[in-house]
């Protein structure tokens, strides 16, 4: 692999390129590509501009530069959630027309849940989430059903922190975590009432693939009542649904 003076190959500065553009952003500039890739400007330019040229980033009209077409493409095709998604879309949106809430899945991503899918209410509670957003495993719902039924060595690092604190009712110190999850495996779903906003209740259950592994949460964000609980049997009706689609999905249209 080709390296720079610096030995650092170029392959890494491509990388940490594309780490620049965070959940949230739609364009940058290449000042601000540089400044958080740490790369010097004149590299960042030059390399922008031969992704440009292959169409893995792409220029707006302004010179903001964003990611390209190819690289969704590139990504969409490998992706390993692209099977859950494809599984659970028709189960989301089914969902979604009953309980009118804003539905979400997320898979754990390195100590962060990460929203692959995402289905939104008009007139419902604000929910933070977005597709490709990411949470700390232990303040959202999704994220806790997810580390709850994570290997025993990434809970127990989740556990001694730090746990970033969101409102006065976030999970935020160990003996409070470790109970929380207890409770997740105990009663098989996740809810969590004001961790990440005040006014807002994530409540979450696992989909398991064919070999009965936790691989992702299915969530819906409700107000922060009473009537949150009530929604737990219609989502694991729905998880169900989609754990069973992984295991035997459609066949192909001919």
């Amino acid at each position: 692999m080709a390296r720079t003076q610096g030995g650092e190959s170029v392959l890494s500065r491509v990388v940490r390129i594309v780490d620049a553009f965070r959940p949230g952003d739609t364009a940058l500039s290449v000042t601000e590509i540089a400044s958080r890739s740490g790369l010097h400007i004149a590299t960042a330019s030059r390399l922008v501009e031969e992704l440009t040229g292959f169409g893995w980033l792409q220029r707006d009209d302004d010179r903001k530069v964003r990611i390209g077409v190819k690289m969704w493409e590139a990504v969409s095709r490998a992706s390993p959630t692209l099977s859950l998604r494809e599984a659970a879309m028709p189960v989301m949106e089914d969902l979604h027309a009953i309980v009118g809430q804003h539905i979400q899945l997320g898979v754990m991503e390195g100590d962060e849940v990460l929203f692959v899918e995402r289905l939104t209410a008009p007139g419902a509670v604000i929910n933070y989430t977005r597709v490709a957003g990411r949470l700390p495993l232990h303040a959202s719902s999704s994220g806790l059903l997810l580390l709850a039924f994570a290997p025993l060595i990434q809970q127990e690092r989740i556990i001694k922190g730090p746990l970033e604190v969101f409102t006065e009712r976030t999970i935020s110190t160990a003996s409070e975590l470790r109970a929380a999850l207890a409770e997740v495996r105990r009663q098989g779903y996740a809810l969590l009432a004001g961790n990440i906003h005040p006014d807002v209740t994530g409540v979450a259950v696992p989909i398991r693939d064919p070999a009965d592994k936790v691989v992702a949460a299915l969530a819906v964000i409700v107000p922060n009542d009473d009537a949150a609980r009530s929604r737990v049997a219609v989502l694991q009706a729905a998880s169900k649904a989609i754990s069973r689609a992984m295991k035997y999905p459609a066949p192909p249209p001919t």
